[in-house]
């Protein structure tokens, strides 16, 4: 590196991020590869594209390293004005009197314990404030150059650089890169890049990360995403400043998330220590440990053999573990938890959407995508939008939007069933193992045997799962392209749908088909049930859910050790190998050439980072929703779900943030209200845990045979004996064909146990099923109805209880709004009298040149080209904005924008 760059390098203050007058900040950068044989199409594209840009007022500057062409583009402050107010953005105004007498409180899980407890507790875990300094109370509204007494826009920090890049996306999104007027697809940045007319378009990150210095980057890098500051609180609005409120929602949905993982966990372990303390006191494993004459059928055809019960002794010790007296507690205080998780967080983000100014924000209101634009570029049927007021292109719903529908969920349904026929190959994989004499024919411990058997065939399903994965994804996105989604929104939504159903048949199906197919109907020794000729699986005399938890475990924790793994060594590994392709800057060491010093700025360090794209976030969302599916569904099985859980948020949070600020290009600031579909997701997941729980509890553990045992069967009211009830008798002459063990090493062997509930063959209706079945039957479904109400009633209570909004919340903004109000009456009275005195028009006509606007008709010299332009982007000649009618509707489909006439 040479000698200047090595002093901008330790300044780092934003030195590499200005054009060449060092006054003007680079907002925004395209990159294009200028060396190779110039394509005159793509050459003829960029001018077109940089002249429009251009003409909206952006100010570009061009520069060279090498290979590679560097445009930069910076948004002077009229026109950020301008499109601020387009974009309806909400803005902070001016200092009000009195507007600090209604700061209320702020309602956080910190400030609740806090109260509750004392403050010193806690200050290890608060944000250091001389580092990240509290933001200053400022009320909000939407901006508009018409209320220049309500914002300070003249201050230089006025306009933050997020919103700068804000602007200059929207702006690329929406400019024309030909000057065909009816071809309306050649519209966008995303267009161009896709064809390789720009080889990228990204915003700049702000400074360098390597070294210690006052830019926002190294200082989020250094107190936030550094793992060591594991237990402190995020600072999420310097986090919103910096990326975005789609961002900084992420990571305040992922902090409350991991926060309210906590007590989950010390009641997850507190079930688990005491099946741990207890398991030796167990009446189950000590009968069954202590029986040395049962005989057991075997568990395969012909090559497996007679054993004995005790060889189960260990697992019948370790189901014990998780399938205590604890476990119902625990479902229903999960159950009760996701309740109360979903609506305390609604209560958290409410506070966190006033502060931010998206409390109202619509995404009616958020203009269309450009390629649902090009789509409809010859469909004249209208729609009138409630949002913007004003009529937009709207595909017909039999011939367009329902075939595209049908079509794309069709195709999804396909490749759905296509997961579950991977996990139906898997079972069947599992059922012809059993006939191995590698798996069942020696004479190891059965106990290793049922416990190696599923954890190997749970890693054949994680891997499978994880391989179909990517192949899903690239038809989810294929198919979301067919659909007509307006905004991009709704696009993202549509397609996190999508995906996240595959993702939960892929994740969910084998643990499903163990908790309620597995064991459930295997028939009997005469008479087994056979799937392809091959038996179906049994569950051990301790009942399935051990496996259940092994098989849960393995994919839970091992999903979870894999994604902590890719999550940098991945993108780490296609950062360096960028790096190493990359040509940018290859000369001689100590070379001081202005070109040299051209390449070390800004713009080419961002150049070899991961580009940003709008499913970045969306992966780490599905990891998240896929671990509460796992901590809420299959809670039953794995007490420890939740402790795992919460282990591996605490890093992903900081993992996440390193990640982000280290190896991707800085994410266009996007705005988003909430959590999208991801909250409707969990919402729909909470109920399903209810249902699985109870059938869980009901049909894969012993809790109802145990107890109708000690309360019907046993009259001494223990649950001595149990485990022989479970047991049925069968005389081995009465096997069916091809069964018997072949080589049997047991002699004078005339009666074997399975588990059921079946009459013993000397019975006179043999193998049939007795009533204590029945009577098991119908207390279980009693059961899941009971539970299932109970625990839905207890739920619909906690939502009831506990408002979306805090009260204290809703009088600060009714108290907000009518300061405000208040304080535009009584401006704009000010603004009447002073256009009274002033005789007229004429002010009005400055504060608008003042403003940004173009002069009026009879002033503006404009040649016809600029007029068109300016009309060609929703502008009258006159430069103001204008209200789309039906024969403005061209103009509309183009530019993509609507709002009233200013």
């Amino acid at each position: 590196m040479c000698r200047i760059c090595r002093r901008l390098h330790k300044d780092c203050r934003g030195t590499w991020k200005y054009f060449q007058d060092q006054k003007r900040v680079v907002d925004y950068v395209l990159a294009y590869n200028g060396e190779e044989e110039e394509n005159p199409i793509a050459h003829a594209k960029r001018m077109v594209y940089q002249r429009n840009l251009e003409q909206e007022g952006l100010q570009i500057e061009t520069e060279s390293c090498q290979r590679i062409h560097f445009v930069k583009i910076h948004v002077p402050d009229q026109v950020l004005s301008h499109y601020c107010e387009i974009m309806k953005m909400q803005m902070p105004m001016k200092k009000l009197a009195n507007q600090d007498k209604i700061i209320m409180r702020d309602f956080s899980i910190q400030s609740t314990l806090v109260k509750l407890f004392r403050r010193p507790m806690f200050n290890f875990v608060i944000i250091d404030r001389s580092i990240f300094a509290a933001p200053e109370y400022r009320l909000l509204y939407e901006y508009s150059r018409d209320k220049p007494y309500l914002f300070n826009d003249r201050e230089p920090n006025f306009f933050t650089p997020s919103l700068r890049i804000a602007v200059a996306n929207f702006i690329l999104e929406r400019a024309y890169f030909s000057n065909n007027l009816d071809d309306k697809k050649d519209i966008g940045i995303r267009r161009l890049v896709e064809d390789q007319v720009y080889l990228d378009a990204y915003p700049l990150h702000d400074g360098c990360t390597d070294v210690k210095s006052s830019c926002q980057r190294a200082l989020l890098l250094q107190e936030w995403a550094s793992v060591r500051k594991w237990i402190k609180h995020q600072p999420l609005d310097h986090i919103k400043e910096y990326f975005g409120v789609k961002i900084a929602m992420y990571f305040a949905w992922l902090g409350f998330y991991t926060h309210m993982l906590i007590p989950a966990s010390v009641v997850g372990l507190i079930c688990f220590f005491y099946g741990l303390l207890t398991y030796r006191e167990n009446r189950i494993s000590q009968e069954i440990c202590n029986d040395n004459n049962t005989i057991m059928c075997p568990q395969c055809d012909e090559y497996c053999d007679y054993w004995y019960l005790n060889s189960t002794c260990t697992i019948s010790k370790l189901a014990h573990i998780f399938d205590n007296e604890m476990t119902i507690v625990f479902s229903i205080f999960m159950s009760i938890w996701a309740t109360l998780y979903l609506e305390m967080w609604k209560r958290y983000s409410s506070k966190i959407q006033h502060r931010w100014g998206i409390t109202e924000y619509c995404s009616l209101a958020e203009p269309p995508r450009p390629q649902y634009l090009a789509r409809l570029k010859n469909i004249k049927k209208t729609m009138f939008n409630i949002a913007t007021g004003a009529q937009e292109p709207s595909p017909p719903f039999w011939t367009k939007k329902f075939p595209s529908f049908v079509y794309s969920y069709s195709v999804i349904f396909l490749f759905i069933l296509l997961t579950i026929a991977a996990v139906f190959g898997i079972v069947v994989y599992r059922m012809s193992l059993m006939t191995s004499r590698n798996i069942y024919g020696d004479h190891g411990s059965v106990s290793g045997k049922l416990i190696i058997f599923p954890a190997t065939t749970a890693v054949i399903n994680l891997l499978v799962s994880t391989i179909l994965t990517y192949a899903y994804h690239y038809v989810a996105v294929y198919m979301t392209n067919v659909e007509y989604r307006r905004t991009q929104t709704e696009y993202n939504e549509s397609l996190n749908l999508k995906i996240y159903l595959f993702e939960f048949v892929n994740y969910y199906s084998s643990i499903f088909y163990i908790a309620f197919v597995k064991g459930k109907f295997p028939g009997y020794p005469a008479k087994y049930n056979r799937i392809l000729h091959l038996r179906q699986e049994e569950c051990s005399p301790g009942g399935c859910l051990m496996e259940l938890c092994i098989q849960l475990a393995i994919i839970m924790v091992g999903k979870q050790a894999i994604g902590a793994v890719t999550e940098i060594v991945i993108p780490w590994a296609i950062q360096k190998f960028k790096e190493f392709r990359s040509v940018l800057g290859i000369e001689a060491e100590g070379s001081d050439s202005d070109e040299r010093l051209i390449c070390c700025n800004q713009w080419t360090k961002d150049f070899n980072l991961i580009n940003w794209n709008d499913r970045s976030l969306f992966n780490e969302y599905l990891k998240m929703v896929i671990q509460y599916g796992f901590i809420t569904i299959f809670v039953v099985a794995f007490p420890l779900g939740p402790f795992f859980a919460l282990l591996n948020n605490v890093v992903e949070t900081r993992l996440d943030a390193k990640k982000f600020l280290l190896y991707y290009k800085r994410a266009v600031p996007q705005r988003v209200r909430d959590l999208g579909i991801w909250y409707n997701i969990m919402h729909v997941v909470g109920k399903v845990a209810v249902i699985s729980s109870a059938f869980i509890i009901a049909f894969s553990s012993n809790f109802i045979p145990r107890l109708m045992y000690m309360h019907v069967v046993n009259p001494d009211r223990t649950d001595e004996g149990f485990v022989n009830h479970t047991l049925a008798y069968f005389n081995v002459a009465n096997f069916e064909d091809h069964v018997a063990p072949l080589n049997s090493q047991y002699t004078n062997v005339t009666t074997c146990r399975y588990s059921e509930y079946r009459n013993p063959p000397d019975h006179e209706s043999p193998y049939k099923r007795p009533s204590i079945y029945w009577h098991i039957l119908a207390i279980r479904l009693a059961f899941v109805v009971i539970y299932q109400n109970l625990v839905s009633f207890v739920q619909i209570v906690v939502a009831w209880a506990i408002p979306d909004v805090p009260g204290r919340l809703q009088d600060q903004i009714k108290r907000e709004q009518y300061l405000t109000n208040e304080y535009i009456i009584e401006q704009e009275k000010l603004k009447m009298q002073r256009g009274a005195a002033g005789g007229g028009g004429g002010d009005s006509a400055t504060a608008y040149a003042q403003n940004g606007y173009l002069p009026s008709e009879e002033d503006s010299s404009l040649p016809p080209e600029e007029k068109l332009n300016h009309q060609r982007r929703g502008h009258d000649a006159d430069g103001y904005l204008h209200q789309p009618l039906e024969d403005d509707f061209d103009s509309f489909q183009e530019c993509g924008i609507v709002t009233s006439r200013v």
